[in-house]
């Protein structure tokens, strides 16, 4: 048992979280650098010729220069093994970066200097709250001129409703960026524009007594206004506490340039002083241990092509207790199917390194036969538990698919089936037909041109979508309600989904509560579970 525990007290799990364009790629590939995973960080956006970024994968992804499927990264950096879930900064895929959360053990969000908390970052960031995951945040784009430092943690704290605890203070920004004054060693770190992609930079730290070092190097103005903001800031931030950063309650917060790579390390450091190894996770038995209990993990995520070679279905799994072996027998508690998992791996954007063993903490993607779900649970063949559901957002936005050439129904019906298992977009069917008349709906109006893309690219399907005016929809909690007596209004539609169970879609926000008053003990719900 030793080595386990070990090895799993060494494992770091977080996710990146940001609005789009923030520098949420950039930051991921400076930690890859550092740990020595990759040599050279390319860049997402650049020429046609240039790199694409490591964990974008998707052929939609390299086009559009956004990232619509989460990865998964793993390296390793002084003695820590750390697992990176980097999550799409789109809204549109706000439900993809929901379930990744429920993977990871904390959230590092980074924020764009110059805008400081945008929509997206909101959203998410109320995911986390929900969670309690401890949140640590990287203030991007020093290089570039920002907003008032004072005024960007004043946002942080009214928008998301956070503590925050600056760890370092910026000098300056944009081209007059001159490094971070370092609050627990009372020290400049001072800032020089590294050749980008490299991991050497020309730090030089000065302790903030030495005057005349420190003029020399920031000049007499920098200095003045610093050591007036350091004032302030000793008599108004929140004081350091770690218990609270883990309770989720008190966000630590650092200021970089990822793009140029300085305070990403800075940043790296502290972060891996302040977070703890894999936590327990909530079973339908109690809390799961992860250094105590046998190998368990649920599945947060089923992604199908990843490698159009293989035309293959991976299924990611958080590896909550204990170790996995490649060899050993597990259950796969939903069909009570005792197997092997096939091909383990990890996954490095598209290359794949196969397991032979993982721990605690760990993420996995596995083979998948077609019989995995999100929000699955696989533990030791005695064992017999559940790990809590991860809740189904509720589509916003619907519209009616067609296939234009109707002698590839097989192929349309097991595109769009499998595309729905990974739980980009959701399908249900008309209430009293078959799989002639589809209906998909998605959380963000881009899912539906990459499900186009796809069917199109991976099942060589050509679709027509019509769109539909619903935006709400109930799932149905008390099953045993006549659907056919029901009483609705003139802008609701009966659905069902893949299971069976009956649904309703409205136009309007008001039919819902009309609906539910013309139908005595009907009991509707904004989620479904998995």
């Amino acid at each position: 048992m030793g080595n386990y525990a070990e090895e799993i007290n060494k494992r770091r799990t977080f996710a990146i979280i940001s609005h789009p364009d923030a520098g949420k790629t950039t930051l991921t590939e400076k930690f890859l650098l550092y740990g020595g995973a990759i040599n050279l960080a390319g860049s997402v956006k650049g020429k046609a010729t240039a790199r694409h970024a490591v964990s974008d994968w998707m052929e939609i992804e390299k086009e559009r220069g956004i990232s619509v499927t989460s990865s998964v990264l793993q390296f390793e950096y002084d003695g820590f093994c750390i697992n990176i879930l980097d999550t799409p900064g789109h809204q549109d895929f706000s439900e993809d970066t929901y379930r990744t959360l429920m993977a990871a053990d904390s959230a590092v969000m980074v924020i764009d200097a110059s805008k400081g908390v945008e929509a997206q970052t909101r959203k998410l960031f109320k995911v986390c709250v929900m969670r309690h995951i401890p949140i640590f945040t990287f203030i991007n784009k020093m290089d570039r001129d920002a907003n008032d430092t004072f005024e960007l943690l004043d946002e942080i704290e009214k928008e998301l409703g956070i503590a925050t605890c600056p760890i370092n203070w910026p000098i300056g920004s944009g081209k007059g960026f001159k490094g971070v004054y370092e609050r627990a060693s009372r020290s400049v770190i001072t800032y020089a524009d590294t050749e980008k992609g490299t991991r050497e930079g020309h730090a030089t730290r000065i302790p903030i007594g030495e005057d005349a070092m420190l003029t020399e190097q920031i000049g007499e103005e920098y200095k003045v206004q610093l050591l007036d903001e350091i004032e302030l800031l000793d008599g108004a931030s929140a004081e350091y506490d770690l218990e609270q950063i883990q309770a989720g309650e008190l966000t630590p917060v650092f200021f970089g340039s990822a793009l140029t790579n300085f305070g990403v390390e800075i940043f790296l450091r502290h972060f891996l002083k302040m977070t703890t190894t894999p936590l327990p996770r909530k079973a339908d038995s109690g809390l799961i241990d992860p250094v105590e209990h046998d190998f368990s993990a649920f599945v947060f995520k089923i992604q199908a092509n990843m490698n159009k070679a293989h035309r293959d279905r991976v299924a990611f799994m958080r590896i909550c207790s204990g170790r996995f072996d490649s060899g050993a027998e597990v259950k796969h508690v939903q069909s009570g199917k005792v197997m092997r998992l096939s091909q383990p791996q990890q996954i490095l954007a598209d290359e794949r390194k196969i397991l032979s063993e993982a721990y605690a903490g760990d993420i996995i993607g596995v083979f998948d036969p077609g019989i995995f779900a999100i929000g699955d649970t696989i533990c030791m063949p005695k064992e017999q538990f559940i790990y809590e559901g991860i809740p189904t957002f509720a589509p916003e936005h619907f519209a009616r698919v067609r296939q234009v050439d109707t002698m590839k129904r097989k192929q349309f019906v097991k595109g769009i089936t499998q595309i729905a298992q990974e739980g980009a977009i959701q399908i249900f069917q008309e209430f009293n037909t078959g799989m002639e008349e589809i209906i998909v709906g998605v959380v963000g109006v881009l899912q539906f041109d990459v499900l186009k893309y796809r069917l199109e690219n991976e099942y060589n399907v050509e679709i027509r979508l019509e769109n539909l005016p619903y935006e709400h929809i109930r799932w149905i909690e008390n099953k045993e309600i006549d659907l056919d007596k029901l009483t609705g209004t003139s802008d609701m539609k009966k659905i069902k989904d893949l299971k069976g169970n009956p649904l309703l879609l409205f136009v309007n926000q008001w039919s819902v509560g009309m609906t539910q008053e013309r139908n005595e003990g009907l009991v509707l719900a904004e989620f479904g579970r998995n």
